[in-house]
């Protein structure tokens, strides 16, 4: 199994799967014309990744923007990140967000709310499921953090 790299364009985000390392890192805005074409070959690499998972992997969502057909495929991608069937092993979801709206969360409860959202999606999840918000300036510089973990 090799990475799997597909570069950034202005309407595609650049997608970087690594399996040695565990990090899966899509970046940029994501608006393309055809979705399938972009994101059905992370899906099988994703498919193939599961079966030789790392003990932890990083799912990182770092998009400034991210349309509808774009969310169907990354929570696709999500459901089969959740069938890691090894119940010691652990999925981040790293979300990086502006720091305006992470200033604008109700300090702990909204962040829970965005957890619970997430649980919602995966509730039959195998591995340990955690997230990780980032919030970030305006020249993308990380200048905040929270840790949310699944019990």
């Amino acid at each position: 199994m090799n990475e799997l790299v597909i570069e950034q364009t202005p309407k595609t985000p650049l997608i970087d799967l690594n399996q040695f390392s565990g990090n899966l890192i899509f970046s940029g805005k994501s608006i393309p014309e055809n979705a399938a074409k972009v994101f059905e070959p992370v899906l099988n690499w994703v498919t193939e990744y599961i079966q030789n998972a790392r003990q932890t992997t990083n799912l990182r969502f770092d998009l400034e923007y991210c349309n509808t057909s774009s969310l169907i495929w990354l929570t696709k991608i999500l459901k089969v990140l959740i069938r890691i069937d090894k119940p010691d092993f652990a999925l981040i979801v790293h979300l990086y967000l502006p720091i305006e709206d992470l200033n604008e969360m109700d300090d702990f409860d909204d962040i829970k709310d965005i957890f619970i959202a997430l649980s919602n999606i995966i509730p039959d999840a195998i591995p340990s499921i955690g997230i990780k918000l980032y919030g970030k300036n305006l020249k993308g510089e990380i200048i905040e953090n929270h840790m949310v973990f699944t019990e």
